[in-house]
């Protein structure tokens, strides 16, 4: 089975980790290293990707500057997203064989909704939609959501990538543990405005800590995508 290095960053800047995955990728082209898989947590940020559309970002810059909140656009698929404290971000740089792009999204939802499954969540795919979804009588659960969006599924994982001249990927996904979601309401997650977006914390009365959610990650990650995890250093 192959390698994939697997190294755990903790709570990092998300300009840092950016530059570290583009290093990571010239080196994972060059032959120089394994496939990475990068599970990290940033400080409050908005990241803007290639769809992006600055009219789905609410807050104004006093509003941003008051929530120590900063804001990117990035080179990943995509609308507008937050990172913060309590969400688990994963950052997979691999060489993909062939150009099936969308596959490679398909697989991270598949390995996404093993990890969420085996922390005793039902979750899937949303027809047209990317990401991970729960449906609307767990989404109802969600007492900040609207009324109107109770009775909706709701998004707990979102996914945006890239992938490079080299077929090396970047970017990844992002699943709301037990970050704070009032961040949420600075912009339009994905532009999407007609589905909440939800957390763990919102669905279980005690929600899994952080370590565990790590944990069936990995596991997940190295059954969907045919390899084997080895913790390192970077």
């Amino acid at each position: 089975m192959p390698s994939c290095h697997f190294c755990d960053l903790g709570l990092i800047d998300y300009q840092r980790a950016w530059d570290l995955q583009n290093k990571l990728a010239v080196e994972i082209a060059r032959g120089e290293r394994p496939p990475t898989l990068l599970l990290l947590e940033h400080p409050h940020t908005y990241t803007f990707g290639r769809r992006g559309k600055i009219e789905n970002l609410l807050w104004d810059a006093e509003k941003l500057a008051e929530n120590g909140a900063a804001t990117y656009w990035v080179d990943r698929g995509g609308d507008v997203t937050y990172h913060g404290p309590g969400q688990l971000v994963g950052y997979p740089l691999m060489r993909l064989e062939g150009s099936d792009h969308v596959g490679y999204v398909r697989k991270l939802e598949k390995m996404l909704i093993a990890a969420l499954a085996r922390l005793g969540l039902a979750s899937g795919q949303l027809n047209g939609k990317t990401g991970v979804w729960v449906q609307a009588e767990i989404a109802s659960r969600c007492s900040r959501c609207k009324p109107e969006n109770r009775q909706k599924p709701a998004k707990i994982a979102a996914i945006g990538v890239k992938v490079d001249s080299n077929g090396v990927t970047r970017h990844g996904f992002a699943l709301n543990v037990n970050p704070r979601m009032d961040y949420f309401e600075g912009i339009i997650p994905c532009g999407i405005a007609d589905h909440p977006v939800i957390s763990l914390a919102e669905i279980f009365p005690t929600p899994p800590e952080m370590d565990a959610v790590k944990r069936e990650v990995r596991r997940a990650f190295g059954e969907v995508f045919g390899v084997e995890i080895h913790p390192t250093n970077i």
